[in-house]
């Protein structure tokens, strides 16, 4: 049979060769695609007041897996509920893989279950709902899209809200239900704890925000306690509410709640303070149309480079977040631009456990010894960075609107691409100025550096399954630059960077993201993905090679449970 290039949707399907409900072989084998790793963190510089409180942060994290798991769907409480009361050998496994998912659908695997459809009484559809537990069950975009577009502007806002969901009341009428309403119970306990941990820290800017932030659990409205976190300089750094809006695959507007207990890297974290120097050069400098580059980015924005004690909720889930950049409120992105938080212990278990096999299968002898650490950690930063560049402010018939609500669902897959090729350009940018001369060097030999390790990370993205929007990005990327000759296919699995041609194919490829979000083209956006996101044959041929290789890391919270004395 003659290969062509697989829609998205059949090359997942093609990817998973397990069906529901998953054997205790089956669960066993996708357990193992994730690599058990024991995160630790020095604890030895914290005072005692510190370590009281990042025990209880650690606390207040643990309720915030509980409600990330009722917002992925409705179900989830009482299915959860059920697996624990199941011993036996396949019992456990199903607990075991749920956990690790948050969820009966498996996260490698299109989101498609591996319980039955029927447990305990409770009806498991057999792929993860769209609309998570944000919005009625039943509910259809177009209705809820109608009746948006029948409020008035401020009502419209809030339904579009990060942090509301949409129910029915009595009457039958969709409804907006604030957050600080929906989850009052939990939000209530989880802001004792921050309380309590605001007391016992001696550091006044943990201190400050930690109590804005628990005034935030009960009013609902997060904007200074997202203020004080931008300006959060402590040894514990908390990161903990509702941020990213992955889970919402109907229209990408409400926020999960997750959380990350971190211990803040002081020693590389210093190492990064020159970035923030170049801010405003680099959007000054972005192949984009000069109109739509921002005139006030500044050098305003932090960075921080931290280990990880504890992750929750959305930050424990599935594949492991190896850096973040928050918050995503459009009002203080225009005014201070986003903090960048650099996971170092995890990114370092990503890179050993899966980047380095994976580079010795789609790589050949003499472009291996290329990749290395810095460079991987490096690109991670600049995507970070370049999330908070680019266009954040559109007009959208004559209203000023924002890229996120005008390309809806197709906003994740453009922005994580964005930014991990906008991050590729501002690199090679800095080094071409010698910027980079003492953290990756400079010159042709630091380039081939940059551009082999990004090569093969691409790989290791592309390995989690196209059920994700960086995944989903990188196809995009892989495919696109493939066409224009900056990545070379072998034929046999193995590819290569052309060094001639790889710079223009990611100018070329940053100019099309940009543009797209500049000007909130949701059908060209549509277009480029229904192009691009797509397992091409060649590409195949390396993504089999890595069945026996980890798609990622599962975190063992080896420092954590010694805080809190297990």
């Amino acid at each position: 049979m003659k290969k062509i290039l697989l829609p998205l949707a059949l090359a997942v399907a093609c990817a998973s060769a397990y069906a529901a409900p998953a054997s205790l072989t089956d669960l066993d084998k996708m357990t193992k695609r994730f690599a058990p790793v024991a995160l630790t963190a020095d604890i030895g510089q914290l005072s005692a007041g510190d370590k009281k409180a990042i025990a209880k942060l650690i606390e207040a994290a643990k309720i915030i897996d509980v409600l990330q798991l009722r917002q992925r769907w409705s179900g989830n409480e009482a299915l959860w509920s059920a697996l624990q009361k199941d011993q036996t050998p396949l019992g456990k496994a199903r607990l075991n893989y749920f956990w690790l998912n948050k969820g009966p659908w498996s996260i490698l695997d299109d989101h498609q279950s591996f319980l039955p459809a029927e447990l305990a009484g409770i009806a498991i559809p057999a792929k993860k709902p769209e609309a998570g537990n944000f919005y009625p069950e039943g509910a259809t975009k177009q209705a809820l899209e109608s009746w948006m577009n029948t409020l008035p502007a401020k009502d419209r806002e809030q339904a579009q809200w990060f942090f509301t969901t949409i129910r029915k009341n009595a009457a039958g009428q969709f409804t907006i239900v604030k957050y600080s309403d929906e989850y009052k119970p939990e939000l209530a306990k989880a802001a004792a704890l921050l309380k309590q941990a605001a007391a016992d820290t001696d550091n006044a800017s943990l201190k400050k925000f930690l109590q804005l932030r628990a005034d935030a659990f009960l009013s609902n409205d997060y904007l200074a306690s997202d203020f004080a976190w931008m300006d959060l300089d402590a040894p514990v750094d908390i990161t903990i509410g509702p941020y990213e809006t992955y889970n919402d695959e109907l229209f990408g507007y409400k926020a999960a709640f997750e959380a990350y207990v971190n211990i803040r890297d002081q020693k590389e974290t210093q190492k990064l303070d020159f970035f923030a120097k170049h801010m405003q050069e680099l959007e000054d400098n972005l192949p984009l149309d000069a109109k739509y580059r921002n005139p006030k980015v500044g050098a305003l924005a932090p960075m921080v480079v931290v280990n990880q004690v504890y992750g929750a909720g959305d930050g424990n889930m599935g594949v492991q977040t190896a850096a973040y950049n928050l918050p995503n409120d459009e009002r203080i992105i225009s005014q201070r631009g986003s903090k960048r938080v650099m996971l170092k212990n995890v990114q370092q278990a990503k890179f050993i456990s899966t980047l380095t096999p994976i580079s010795k299968l789609v790589l050949k002898p003499a472009d291996q010894k290329e990749v290395d650490f810095d460079s991987f950690f490096t690109h991670i930063l600049a995507h970070e960075i370049t999330h908070g560049l680019g266009p954040h402010i559109t007009k959208n018939n004559g209203a000023a609107s924002t890229p996120r609500q005008d390309l809806k669902e197709a906003y994740s897959t453009i922005e994580e691409a964005k930014a991990d090729i906008t991050g590729l350009y501002a690199l090679a940018y800095m080094m071409d100025k010698g910027q980079l001369a003492g953290t990756l060097g400079q010159g042709a030999a630091a380039e081939r550096k940059l551009y082999t390790t990004f090569l093969a990370s691409a790989f290791r993205t592309l390995h989690f399954g196209l059920t994700d929007s960086h995944a989903r990005g990188m196809a995009i990327q892989m495919n696109y630059i493939l066409d224009k000759g900056g990545f070379v296919s072998h034929g046999d699995g193995t590819f290569a960077v052309d060094y001639k041609k790889i710079k223009q194919a990611v100018i070329d490829l940053d100019r099309e993201f940009l543009t797209i979000e500049a000007t909130g083209d949701y059908a060209r956006a549509k277009d480029m993905m229904a192009k691009y996101v797509v397992i091409r044959p060649d590409v195949q041929k390396a993504l089999d090679k890595m069945k026996a290789v980890p798609n990622d890391i599962r975190p063992q919270f080896k420092t954590a449970n010694t805080l809190l004395g297990k």
